[in-house]
């Protein structure tokens, strides 16, 4: 078992957040991540939403910093934590400014991104971005199959049913010709997407027992991932149920966990972060981290 975290600051959901993140900024996301990074954890994430509907944002949250951005901040000031896209929408995008931008971020960190992609289900967005909302799932499809063609290319050569190109030059490019590609969503079809085309899938909106029996259906690759999201934990002051969040998770299907911790500032995030990996400390950890 593997473990990253759901960065702090950079999304506010109503639920998953704590007061202090409100007024944080890239010192305490700093510290953060540079803690994460130095006690082994996985992977840090970013989301994407360019602009969320006022009446959504109310009930929803709408605070969204830019992964790239974000991402790149954070990879200057880690080493070896993986730097995770939880979750780009592919119809936003074309599948070489992804290779482009990201490739470029992979560069710069060492071969550390991993891109979380999503189908996408805010309407009203799309229409913002001028993107077409009906025809997303077969778009993503042929995106993530253009992705795989164009990414660590100089010169990518793909011709599908909504994307194609060739005789364009990428520099530059991501330095490794593999980046893991988890595919987010609630619906068989997104876990039949990861498995036909991703290397994980990253459900939310789910329950255990959901998960558990949708996963007993399909036919999983070898080191195909399952990464899963227990709710808020609390190390610290409840190791036991923790524990049980944990393990519940892992029954219902895990090899990993992006897990959201409870605190009241930056340091005790750091506090938190310790008591979990000390409490876990059977799961695969790097080697010379602590």
């Amino acid at each position: 078992m593997r473990f990253g975290i759901i960065s702090p600051v950079v999304l506010r959901p109503p639920g998953q957040h704590n007061a202090w993140e409100a007024d944080a900024g890239t010192a305490e996301l700093a510290a953060v991540a540079e803690a994460a990074d130095r006690l082994g954890y996985h992977h840090l994430t970013c989301s994407e939403h360019v602009g969320v509907p006022a009446r959504i944002a109310a009930r929803a949250g709408g605070t969204y910093w830019d992964p790239l951005a974000t991402l790149g901040f954070l990879a200057a000031r880690t080493t070896g934590i993986r730097l995770a896209t939880h979750v780009l929408v592919l119809g936003y995008h074309h599948p070489l400014e992804i290779a482009k931008r990201y490739g470029t971020l992979d560069r710069l960190s060492g071969g550390r991104v991993v891109l979380g992609l999503g189908v996408g289900s805010l309407k009203d967005e799309f229409a913002l971005l001028g993107a077409d909302f009906d025809g997303r799932g077969a778009a993503a499809d042929d995106a993530i199959r253009a992705l795989r063609a164009a990414w660590g290319q100089p010169l990518p050569e793909y011709e599908g049913t909504h994307y194609r190109f060739r005789d364009f030059l990428i520099d530059p490019h991501a330095p490794r010709q593999h980046v893991p590609l988890w595919i987010g969503g609630y619906t068989r079809r997104s876990l039949r997407r990861a498995v036909e085309l991703g290397d994980a899938w990253v459900p939310f909106g789910l329950s255990p027992e959901q998960i558990s029996t949708m996963l007993a259906a399909v036919d999983r690759p070898d080191g195909f991932d399952v990464i899963l999201t227990p709710p808020p934990l609390d190390p610290i002051a409840d190791p036991d149920g923790t524990r049980h969040h944990v393990e519940r998770m892992h029954a219902a299907g895990a090899t990993m966990m992006n897990i959201v911790l409870r605190h009241h500032s930056a340091e005790h995030c750091v506090e938190q972060l310790t008591a979990f990996r000390q409490l876990f400390a059977q799961a695969d950890w790097p080697a010379g981290t602590a």
